[in-house]
């Protein structure tokens, strides 16, 4: 049978869509506020929900003994804790559904030899990837369950960059089977894509950040941070040493992830505006063309998100914006690599 051939490019594929799917449904976790409500990790058994009253009772006991319950939602009734324990259950489940489909196709198409030893590595990654992702949403759920009812924003920015990254390589494993012709390229214009790729993880990063910190909710005004002022004077004076500003504080980080946003618009208008001087194909002008609307869609939902202080939808909305503007930065970039 031939080796790398469309079913495995289909696996890869739904793989995507899968995490695509994960990421959407964090988001909500996140933005609902649910993401502590489930306080243990059961690997087998914690993938069904608490079938009864007495089962549900047993869960909201738990939760209560955890910060989240005791200094934030001790006026919660066990509906409310329905809520928000089910995006979070979902999640989880999602999560897990991701590993069977990467590890049992994998496996599969191992024994009947279907994949290229390129290929075979490259999955290899996939699966170290997605393993530690399970590990870093452990992680990430552990911080919150201490002292502070809140998960560490660095936690909360690993687990969702190593989604980011692990859907970015997952789709790139698939473009190269998808396209596997060799061209000439224009080297210094593939790595200002590869900078610009770069400075999109960063402005992930912060938007993670952002999120983490629940750093939306203020200074919602553009694009002053508030009336008259570009930088307001919490961005310095918030957090000391002065660097942790811009790191840890939430006027700082909001600041960053502002400036961030128009310089990540600068590098895909440079990265257009370039790509007129040079003789393109097709699929290449097609996937500039596409990259610049996306960062004009995903600079419009910020703008918004700011300005309305983070309605879920909306946050939602601009979190699957970044998704799909970091796939059509993969795309792009690729299309400039073979």
């Amino acid at each position: 049978m031939e080796k790398d051939n469309k079913q495995v490019i289909y696996w890869l594929l739904t793989g995507c869509l899968l995490i695509f799917i994960m990421v959407v449904v964090g988001g909500i976790t996140r933005l609902t506020h649910s993401g502590l409500s489930i306080s243990n990790y059961k690997l087998i058994s914690g993938t069904i929900p608490p079938l009864n009253e007495a089962e549900w009772q047993t869960a909201f006991e738990l939760y209560k003994q955890y910060p989240e319950y005791k200094k934030l939602n001790s006026h919660f009734s066990l509906q409310d804790f329905k809520d928000i324990y089910f995006w979070e259950w979902l999640h989880r489940v999602i999560g897990r559904f991701i590993g069977l489909v990467f590890f049992i196709p994998f496996l599969y198409f191992l024994i009947k030899k279907q994949l290229s030893k390129p290929t075979m590595k490259k999955c290899v990654v996939l699966l170290f990837l997605g393993g530690f992702q399970g590990f870093l949403g452990w992680y990430m759920v552990k911080s919150g369950l201490v002292d502070n009812p809140d998960v560490s924003h660095y936690r909360l920015a690993a687990h969702l960059t190593t989604a980011f990254i692990t859907f970015a390589y997952t789709f790139w494993v698939a473009l190269d089977l998808m396209f596997p012709d060799k061209k000439q390229i224009n080297k210094s214009f593939r790595n200002l894509i590869r900078f610009g790729l770069g400075v999109l993880i960063l402005q992930i990063i912060y938007g993670a950040f952002v999120a983490g910190l629940d750093a939306g909710f203020i200074h919602n005004h553009w694009p002053m941070m508030s009336e008259g002022k570009f930088i307001h004077e919490t961005v310095y004076i918030e957090q000391n040493p002065f660097y942790r500003n811009f790191i840890e504080g939430k006027s700082g980080v909001q600041f960053v992830h502002r400036i961030l946003a128009y310089i990540v618009v600068l590098f895909i208008f440079i990265i257009w505006q370039k790509s007129k001087k040079i003789d393109l194909m097709v699929l290449q002008s097609k996937a500039i063309n596409i990259l610049l609307i996306m960062v004009g869609v995903q600079f419009l939902l910020g703008v918004f998100t700011i300005l309305l202080q983070v309605p879920v939808w909306l946050g939602v909305a601009h979190q699957i914006g970044a998704f799909f503007l970091l796939s059509s930065m993969t795309f792009t970039l690729h299309r400039f690599t073979r």
